[in-house]
């Protein structure tokens, strides 16, 4: 009985000194205190020996000199010989950005004080007049279906009214011309824009994101800023970016473009400069840019620049006009038939001032386009996928609400209430993410890693959004038209999974991988002294970072073990209490994170880059981690509003679910089967117990949205809903906010017919059958006619004579021939 409860004591002891990240000087003390406690109560001889001997070694380790003489010095000379190499391209990555939220997950100790001191977002009254005013101006101008299925280009009044208001000019500084938007303001300004497409959507964006413009205002040459910022602002210069290629897609740093350093003649004189041989595709704006932003490999064979042979990834800005390129041609993406080409040079000659930022900037180009990757990569596509969620759960939730079958509305089946409810709650995470991420913005973040995050997961969360407001649509979606405003969304989604880095890559490489060094709180560190010399300065730093690397995991694994056993209690859980179990859940689920990454890097070590699925579900629990805390902040910054709880509570436990099934995942398929085994009796001591959201919750958000509440109203808040005849999902809205308005007539016809006053009919009968048995009003009935027209505006879908679908007719028959031209 003394053993065992000198064992306990030990074991608990031991928790209580890795929960608190103790010294090992306290450490040592107290496993002194405890192996005296066990040879003055005569616990087992086994036991106590363990203790002195651990006591021993911690003591000694507690030593300063000793441990850093004898023990770390070959520990980092070890080290130095199983890193794994990290060519430039990937140091330039992980370099990138800023380490913000990111980073306290990765400490298995978020401090959430930090997160929610932000306050909630706003715009300035110029920025918040430019929403109001010009873009949803443009927004009402926009035919989206015309130009998707008739004309493929962007009206000649559209394009002017762009240019006019500095569309173009979104993120380039007043004193050149631009409107210098926040952040906040862009995210808003793009999300509103979805209701434009593709074509013109992309217009604006592509000149706002990686690009010429935001190369220039970080890297030009003031004389390139001065030349080129304000002809960008003001539309007299349309920008693309030229990266990829046939032969470099995704591994973009492959480049096979060339530009060979050299002697030439230029505007009459003999300069020294560049002759470029490309061959880009998939160049958005490119049929009609006037700048190309182009990304090549430098080299310098004769030495005319430098000593260096080989500079690498340069950009260069390059005119439309230059004798040699080959622009002009289209490509047909899929969905919205937004401008993208293909771009060619072949012995393109440019002078070396053509460099963004001049000769200097040679070779820098990878890093230009990483660093700017970080920060656009958080705006563009996010909320261009929370824009087409928005749409879709506007449209979904009043079309669920108004379209009946078997006599009640479709929304209140259980079948469609699964996805409507998805639907509802990853448009909140993904509009909780954009907007928090893009917030970071404005305090100084450049957020890397996040920015991966939301790009990978609010893009693929549009996604399945598109397919479940296609599955309760139905035939409405499947037939195209002016009416139809799921299908384009539908295909569209496709691109932005695609660009910007595709997201197989970007899952399995990217958002652990750059993580793993960028965030971590230790192993940056530990690579930066492992291409130091040994002595005795970069031992005794070694020996600080490695040994606060070993507590570092010894505590998390400790905290994953004692917040797993006790729900998380006993951590902070700040803001609004009703949250305080979501706090606890995501404490304790961070710690097990930085518990399993560690184990991970330690064990695997230069392995795990090619570990790729095991990577891809690190990178989810990170991501999921990330995703929760932006809703719990989206909420707190609402103010904890009563009636949006359910909607958080959906969202929170999908995202803690979907952590515990990728960590299951991981458990399941580690290489070190026993290692897995630890691992979970320490992360799930009481097994797995984050469920999926439960039906009644599914059904209760769907309650809030086919109803005229406020929840409703707050996310769909910066859509475009106009009723207008070129936004069909603003007619569909505004005959559903009808529908709530008459909902006391129609309730008096259904408990007529109940009593037995009326019979059951359809439609206008209904409404005749009411009106002549006196339940309604001449004046009842009216409205009803006139809403049910509009009603059946909603439901029924478009039609075509043959003449306007057909493309081409065959020339040797009279036979109509549907082959596309």
């Amino acid at each position: 009985m003394t053993t065992l409860f000198t064992l306990f004591t030990a074991i608990a002891v031991f928790l209580i000194l890795g929960y608190r990240r103790c010294s090992l000087r306290t450490s040592a003390l107290c496993m002194a205190g405890v192996t005296v406690v066990s040879i003055v109560a005569g616990a087992s001889s086994v036991l106590t020996g363990l203790l002195i001997v651990g006591f021993m070694t911690t003591a000694l380790l507690s030593v300063d000199d000793l441990r850093r003489k004898y023990l770390s010095k070959r520990i980092f000379a070890w080290f130095k010989n199983v890193l794994p190499e990290i060519s430039q391209t990937e140091r330039e990555a992980i370099d990138a950005g800023t380490v913000w939220w990111d980073g306290d997950l990765f400490s298995g100790n978020p401090q959430w004080n930090k997160l929610l001191s932000m306050p909630k977002p706003e715009f300035t009254a110029e920025e918040q007049a430019f929403i109001d005013g010009p873009v949803k101006e443009l927004c009402a101008m926009v035919d989206n279906w015309d130009i998707n299925h008739n004309t493929a280009i962007i009206p000649t009044d559209v394009e002017k009214f762009i240019k006019d208001n500095g569309f173009l000019g979104m993120i380039i500084p007043k004193e050149y011309g631009g409107h210098e938007f926040s952040g906040m303001a862009q995210t808003e300004i793009i999300s509103l824009l979805g209701a434009t497409g593709g074509c013109v959507g992309n217009y604006i964006t592509v000149p706002n994101s990686l690009g010429p413009g935001e190369l220039l205002i970080k890297y030009g040459t003031q004389e390139q800023k001065n030349y080129y910022l304000p002809r960008l602002a003001r539309g007299e210069e349309v920008p693309c970016f030229a990266l990829t290629g046939p032969l470099a897609g995704s591994d973009a740093t492959s480049l096979p473009d060339s530009g060979v350093i050299c002697e030439g003649e230029f505007d009459g004189k003999k300069v020294l400069g560049i002759s470029l041989t490309f061959n880009k595709r998939y160049i958005t704006l490119a049929p009609v840019a006037t700048l190309i932003g182009l990304a090549f490999r430098l080299v310098d064979p004769d030495h005319l620049l430098g000593e260096i042979d080989d500079y690498g990834i340069t950009c260069a800005l390059i005119p439309r006009e230059t004798s040699g390129v080959k622009i002009g041609r289209r490509h047909k993406p899929i969905g919205d038939a937004f401008l993208n080409g293909p771009i060619e040079g072949k012995n393109v000659f440019v002078p070396l001032d053509y460099i963004i930022g001049g000769p200097d900037m040679a070779g820098k180009g990878w890093t230009m386009l990483v660093n700017c990757l970080s920060v656009g990569r958080c705006i563009t596509l996010p909320s261009i996928s929370t824009s087409l969620s928005k749409h879709m759960l506007l449209g979904t939730s009043a079309y669920s609400a108004l379209r009946q079958q078997f006599g009640m509305p479709i929304a209140m089946f259980e079948g469609v209430q699964k996805p409507l409810a998805r639907i509802i709650g990853l448009t909140y995470i993904m509009n909780a993410a954009r907007l928090h991420t893009a917030q970071s913005l404005s305090y100084g973040e450049k957020p890397s890693v996040p920015s991966a995050i939301v790009k990978y997961h609010l893009t693929e969360m549009g996604r399945q959004v598109a397919i479940d407001a296609m599955d309760i649509h139905g035939g409405k979606a499947i037939m195209t038209g002016p009416k139809n405003y799921v299908a384009d969304a539908y295909c569209s989604i496709p691109i932005a999974i695609t660009v910007e880095g595709a997201n197989i890559m970007t899952r399995n490489l990217m958002i652990f991988g750059q993580g793993a060094t960028r965030s971590h709180p230790y192993v940056l560190k530990e690579m930066d002294l492992a291409v130091c010399e040994i002595n005795d300065s970069t031992v005794s730093q070694f020996d600080d970072v490695f040994f606060g690397h070993i507590g570092f995991s010894i505590s998390n694994a400790a905290r994953s073990f004692v917040l797993g056993i006790t729900g998380g209690r006993f951590t902070q859980t700040p803001g609004n209490q009703r949250l305080a179990k979501h706090y606890r859940d995501l404490n304790r689920l961070t710690a097990a994170f930085a518990l399993i990454a560690d184990v991970s890097m330690l064990t695997l070590q230069s392995k795990l880059k090619f570990r790729e699925m095991l990577s891809a579900r690190l990178g989810d629990l990170l991501s999921y981690l990330y995703l929760a805390s932006m809703v719990l902040k989206h909420y707190e910054s609402e103010g904890c509003p009563s009636e949006e709880y359910p909607v958080v509570d959906w969202a929170m436990n999908h995202l803690t679910h979907q952590y515990q099934t990728a960590m299951q995942e991981i458990l399941q398929n580690y290489p070190n089967r026993l290692l897995a085994m630890k691992m979970r009796f320490i992360i799930f001591p009481l097994g797995t117990h984050f469920d999926a959201p439960k039906d009644h919750l599914d059904t209760r958000l769907v309650d809030l949205f086919t109803s005229a509440t406020e929840t409703r109203a707050r996310l769909l808040q910066g859509t475009f809903d106009q009723n207008l005849p070129t936004n069909p999902v603003g007619h569909v809205n505004a005959v559903f906010h009808k529908s709530l308005e008459l909902a006391p007539l129609n309730k008096r016809i259904r408990d007529s017919i109940k009593a037995g006053d009326i019979d059951r009919a359809l439609g206008a009968e209904q409404i005749t059958l009411a009106r002549q048995a006196g339940i309604i009003t001449d004046s009842e009935a009216m409205a009803l006619f006139e809403f049910d027209n509009e009603l059946m505006k909603v439901i029924n879908v478009d039609h075509f004579d043959q003449a306007e679908l057909v493309r081409k007719k065959n020339a040797d028959s009279d036979v109509i021939s549907t082959e596309a031209a």
